[in-house]
């Protein structure tokens, strides 16, 4: 048996946020070069982590200095042949998201790919880690356990699982047949016994489309925070970031649950059926697919859809929730400029790495990649008299591409195609490859109809009919505010584009009276289309007012109506579709 790869991490300085790493490599025959990886799976940004590494030495199995130099911004080697090594450095980690490393006084928690330096040559070795912790703190990860050491079968799994470390105490269930583990860190305000039992339903909800889980044990680590909401998909395991109020509401807690719906989905979706693109997984640059808008979007329209299915979100909310993507789109002049699939492409450097402009010139493979899917969900719903529907394409490719020997750039189409029996060239061509408005047609299938209204505050998200029956006429500057005074974006098309009003200008005054950025917009929300308003700024500290023309407030706020008049097979198509009696005594939206 090949000599496994064995790491350490010690944590004797929790305030200073430094975990302590020795790294052992076994001897080889060629020149021994180690390196970090730049990113981690499921987070597509090239993140840099080697930029936290300090201290860097090699050791011999004596404890003798072993001669070694820097290539690049993440590589070393070693001069040392056939001879075993041992890699000393440490790792500043003050940063909680669920792609990066924390380190304070009460917890430690670590993905993989910021501490674990790894030689090419060696990934496919067993990998080994021992955790010297603070006196009391335990360890939660979901790779077995050998005496005192974590056990990995290589090094892409070890990547793939990462560590929480501290004081807590793992809520254990089981579901679907599987032990699965809750740790909860930073005193997250919800009800546990709740938490077990809408999981225990979104688990086995997940199980059934799939007929089963593909793993033998799985971590849900949740934890509260000020702010962010986030989550990271892993093959057994994910990490959940929520803020830690956001659980005591009815519209948090159903939010929470999608994003738990999300996560899961990837046990089959993505970490298991997966771009080919991304076989093996190039830890030193970017790597490129057009399929993010299938395996992000495709998971982000069956994280609502599973809820409801659970019987945890109801069909009003879901249609309400559907509505509020629709909104989000029409309301991103991006759409028409960026292809879905080139933006799945260049996600490196627009959807990860948004500017000013990214609204103007950028769509996100989640937001969009979820309205297709619903779209060819229901198209193939139609072909086929609800016989088939997306349900079927992603078991058929769960059952072709489930071994993780990758899914081809085209593959994708050609199982919809061959679900629905008939050709959909068309359809891709338009919604995936193409930059025209989405067709909304389909969902009269199920006795639906796509409708729009100007949206009536900053803060309306749509998905609703307006509160009022009687259309109001509104002004529209057209930008996007930052907190406080500045202008974040300055959309496309605006009268504020127009007039010269950019990024960054600080607003002081509008029509001589004092106002900040929110202010602004709503104030010129009572102006009249065609009115002249007078916006006092400042630009780098030159004091300057612009005039404006406001124009009427488009009608982006979009919500989906039930028609009137349903016929029998629009109302079983619905019931098909989202589970749920085209009249269930609901709540409106």
């Amino acid at each position: 048996m090949s000599d496994p790869v064995r790491y350490r991490v010690s944590m004797s300085r929790p305030h200073a946020h430094l975990f302590e790493v020795e790294a052992t490599f076994p001897g080889i025959a060629d020149e021994l070069i180690v390196c970090l990886p730049v990113w981690t799976p499921g987070s597509y940004l090239v993140r840099e982590y080697s930029r936290h590494v300090q201290e860097f030495t090699v050791v011999d199995a004596a404890g003798n200095p072993v001669p070694f130099e820097r290539l690049d911004k993440r590589s070393f080697r070693i001069s040392a042949k056939h001879q075993s090594v041992r890699c000393q450095y440490k790792v500043y980690a003050n940063e909680l998201t669920v792609r990066t490393s924390h380190l304070d006084g009460t917890h430690g928690y670590f993905n993989g790919a910021t501490l674990f330096f790894y030689a090419e040559s060696l990934r496919k070795r067993p990998c080994r880690v021992t955790i010297d912790a603070p006196s009391g703190w335990g360890t939660t990860v979901s790779l077995p356990q050998e005496g005192a050491e974590f056990v990995s079968a290589d090094y892409d799994e070890l990547v793939d699982s990462p560590f929480e470390i501290g004081t807590h105490t793992p809520i254990a269930f089981t579901a679907a047949g599987v032990p699965h583990e809750i740790v909860l860190w930073g005193e997250p305000q919800l009800d546990e016994k709740k938490l077990v039992t809408d999981l225990t339903r979104i688990v086995e909800t997940e199980a059934a489309l799939f007929g089963g889980l593909p793993m033998k044990r799985y971590v849900f680590f949740i934890y509260g925070t000020d702010k962010g909401r986030g989550g990271l998909e892993h093959k057994a395991c994910t990490a959940l970031l929520y803020p830690r109020t956001g659980f005591n509401t009815p519209k948090g807690w159903e939010d929470f649950l999608t994003l738990c719906a999300h996560e899961y989905f990837h046990l089959w979706n993505v970490k298991r059926v997966k771009p080919l693109r991304l076989v093996p997984f190039d830890y030193s640059q970017e790597n490129y697919t057009e399929l993010l808008w299938y395996f992000e979007g495709g998971t982000s329209y069956y994280d609502n859809l599973l809820t409801r299915r659970a019987g945890l979100m109801s069909g009003s909310r879901y249609l309400t929730r559907l509505g509020e993507s629709l909104t989000a789109l029409h309301t991103t002049p991006g759409r028409n400029v960026l292809p879905l699939a080139e933006a799945s492409i260049i996600s490196w450097t627009k959807h990860y790495r948004p500017d000013e402009n990214t609204p103007n010139t950028a769509i996100s493979y989640y937001l969009k990649g979820e309205l297709v899917c619903a779209l060819l969900d229901l198209t193939i719903r139609r072909a086929t008299n609800d016989e088939r529907s997306l349900d079927d394409v992603v078991r058929l490719l769960w059952t072709r591409f489930g071994n993780e020997t990758g899914v081809p750039e085209k593959a994708v189409e050609a199982a919809a195609q061959e679900v629905a029996g008939t050709s959909l060239r068309d359809f891709f061509a338009h919604s995936v490859h193409g930059t025209h408005e989405l067709s909304y047609e389909v969902f009269d299938h199920v006795g639906l109809e796509v409708r729009y209204r100007t949206r009536e505050s900053t803060n309306d998200k749509g998905g609703t009919p307006p509160r009022s029956k009687l259309e109001k006429t509104e002004g529209w500057l057209g930008v996007l505010p930052r907190s406080g005074n500045v202008i974040a974006t300055v959309l496309e098309g605006s009268p504020a584009m127009a007039a010269g009003i950019y990024a960054e200008d600080e607003v002081l005054a509008l029509d001589g009276l004092k106002c900040d950025a929110a202010a602004l917009l709503n104030r010129c929300e009572d102006k009249k289309p065609g009115e002249l308003v007078r916006i006092t700024l400042f630009r780098r500290d030159r004091l300057m007012e612009v005039p404006v023309t406001v124009a009427q407030k488009p009608a982006d706020g979009v919500w989906l109506q039930r028609v009137e008049r349903p016929t029998e097979a629009q109302k079983q198509a619905f019931q098909a579709w989202l589970g749920t009696p085209w009249i269930a005594g609901e709540p409106a939206p």
